[in-house]
């Protein structure tokens, strides 16, 4: 006899496309003295067999600078994506991508290690980690 699964809310979940596995470099767009920025680890990311852990805009990530001062390199430390070149949809229906990938260096709290973003930042991110957006010197927010 069959029987009926599923259960859960009715509609489905909104899902962000994940454009940054492990293993991608991205610009670091801070003033923290880094350039680019290797990604280690997306945090909060379970455990699939066979499949790369990735991130998103508003993700944050453990990395290590590649280029940019010598204090900070060969060091892991959090951060924060704010672009992504991948293509994800909004809730409106709005497809949207950025022409790189970037990232900023913050602490374990969240609070940025730089004191100035320079180009845009995603609004999945400013909403998600809020401690990003007074930073802000451009005055645009896609």
């Amino acid at each position: 006899m069959a029987t009926a699964r599923g259960g859960g809310a009715s509609g489905t979940k909104f899902r962000m496309t994940l454009g940054l596995p492990v293993g991608a470099v991205m610009n670091c767009a801070d003033n923290s003295g880094a350039k680019s920025l290797f990604i280690i680890e997306p945090y909060g990311f379970g455990a699939h067999l066979n499949r790369l852990p990735d991130a998103g805009v508003g993700d944050m990530v453990v990395a290590s600078v590649k280029k940019g001062k010598p204090e900070l390199r060969k060091k892991t430390m959090p951060a924060v994506v704010i672009r992504q070149r991948k293509a994800w949809r909004r809730r409106d229906g709005v497809f949207l991508y950025f022409e790189d990938n970037a990232g900023v260096i913050v602490n374990p709290k969240g609070e940025m290690k730089g004191s100035a973003i320079t180009g845009p930042v995603a609004k999945e991110c400013v909403r998600i980690c809020g401690l990003v957006s007074p930073r802000m010197r451009a005055p645009w927010c896609n």
